[in-house]
This record gives C-alpha cells, sequence and structure tokens, in this order.
C-alpha cells in the first residue's frame, strides 16, 4: 500500500482510498444505494427522532453515480455507508430532462460550458463520522471521479439552515462582493423565490468575518477556488437558503490539487 502523507490516507491494491477502516467507492448495488438515501434521509429530515425507514429519493437517483465512504468494521451495507456525494453528469442530466439546479437557477451558461459537467449534491456524513478524515475520502474519491471522466466544471447548490435572509446577511454579502462567479458564468436565482445577497455593503464587511460566517462544506469550496452564481434561491420545502457554486477544474488551487487526487505537474 502507498501512503498518502496530506491527507492520511492511503490506496489498496484495487486502487481505492482508504483511512483506516473506511474506504471511498462508488455505489455498485440497490442496497448501497438505498442506504445512501437513508442516510440522506436522517441528515436532512431535521427531526430529532426521524423515521427508521424514511429515504430521501426523486428521479436523479436511478441514473446518477453515487460516491460512498464506508465503514468496513460494520456488518450491514446500511450500517457501513457513513457519507455520501450525489453526482450528475450530462447523461444522468438527459435522463430526467435537466439538471437539480435548474429548478433554482438559471443555470444556462453552465450548460453552454465546453467541457465535462458535474453536478454535486445531497452531501451527507453520519453524525458520528463528521471529521476531518470521512471528508477528505469524499474529497479523494471526488478527485479521482473528476479524473476519470475529465470534469472540467463542478457545480451545485450550497446552503444556509433557515428561509431567513436577515440571519445570514453578513455571509451572503460577503460571497456577493468577494466570490461572484464572471458574467461568462454567472447563474441567476430564480424567481419567485429569488433574493438579492447584496445586504451589506462592501466597505462594511470584514472579510475574516464575513468568511467565517460561511457553513463548512461552502467554506471548502471556496478555498478550493470557488465561485457563486448571483442571488440565492428560498428552499421552503427544505428550510434553506441556496446559493450556485462552481468550480473550474483548471482553476483549483494548488493547496487542493491532492484532495483531488492531482499533482501540479499534471
Amino acid at each position: 500500500m502507498t501512503k498518502d502523507l496530506t491527507t492520511n490516507t492511503e490506496t489498496n491494491e484495487s486502487n481505492e482510498v482508504t483511512a483506516g477502516n473506511l474506504v471511498v467507492v462508488l455505489a455498485q448495488t440497490p442496497e448501497e444505494v438505498l442506504a445512501a438515501q437513508k442516510l440522506r434521509y436522517r441528515f436532512f429530515s431535521g427531526e430529532e427522532n426521524p423515521a427508521p425507514d424514511g429515504i430521501d429519493e426523486d428521479a436523479y437517483d436511478a441514473v446518477c453515480d453515487h460516491l460512498l465512504v464506508k465503514d468496513l468494521n460494520k456488518t450491514s451495507v446500511e450500517e457501513q455507508v457513513v457519507g455520501t456525494y450525489r453526482m450528475i453528469r450530462r447523461p444522468a442530466r438527459d435522463a430526467v430532462g435537466r439538471f437539480y439546479s435548474a429548478s433554482e437557477f438559471d443555470i444556462s451558461k453552465i450548460e453552454s460550458y465546453s467541457g465535462e459537467l458535474l453536478e454535486l449534491g445531497r452531501s451527507c456524513v453520519a453524525e458520528a463520522y463528521r471529521s476531518r478524515a470521512t471528508m477528505q475520502l469524499l474529497w479523494r474519491g471526488l478527485g479521482m471521479y473528476v479524473a476519470e471522466h475529465n470534469v472540467k466544471l463542478m457545480f451545485g447548490c450550497g446552503s444556509f439552515d433557515g428561509v431567513d435572509p436577515q440571519e445570514h446577511a453578513l455571509a451572503l454579502s460577503y460571497l456577493h462582493h468577494f466570490h461572484m462567479a464572471p458574467e461568462h458564468l454567472r447563474t441567476h436565482a430564480l424567481p419567485p423565490h429569488a433574493i438579492d445577497i447584496n445586504m451589506i455593503p462592501k466597505d462594511q464587511i470584514n472579510p475574516k468575518y464575513g468568511f467565517n460566517a460561511i457553513p463548512a462544506l461552502l467554506k471548502g469550496y471556496l478555498r478550493a477556488g470557488g465561485i457563486i452564481g448571483d442571488g440565492a434561491f428560498i428552499d421552503h420545502d427544505c428550510k434553506t437558503i441556496d446559493v450556485c457554486i462552481m468550480i473550474e477544474i483548471e482553476k483549483v488551487t494548488d493547496r487542493y490539487f491532492n484532495r483531488f487526487g492531482k499533482t501540479t505537474e499534471e
């Protein structure tokens, strides 16, 4: 086995990336997909005692790829799946009719982007496994997938809890002023649930405080070079405020190349 000293992960003979008893893989069976859907339900339901058999599912699940972190020390498939990412490329988009983000944003400029697209979504990790090691495994698995499919642009919805924009005025305004996508890639939140996120003038924002107010997953995307579209979408069903975030792979910062399974010489 070869050790990756940057992320404390290892690659075994079958080219799987591991960290101790954890391994990152693509779902291969209906049972693994179901386990991911149950994990998503427990994560996104927002209930203290969610229904034990609750499932988070939609039309994309049957046609997309599901990235999984599995705990090999567990016995059942449902117990093994402790982290997941849903990954939608153009073939899956074609099967459903549109990307998921298109229900909240005008993504026409993304759709016309030259090169393979990858929409990310439904990212979640079981509570007992919310550690740096688990997230690094997800990022490494994502990086291997990006390389295999020659993905040029990743995008998806990044969420803030709740539906009151004023609760996140600092973070949203910071994103607007410091991480806005260039015009040729810029998405726009769709009415009637679109909101303007330019709520605080730029000269009144301390960038350090603005960045710290952002949810952890979005921070990771920004550190990797992420940019956001114009406006946010209030998702009343999920009780979140969503922004559209994009990462051009060729612009991923050097600090994150190893997390994407790449080196700066490639």
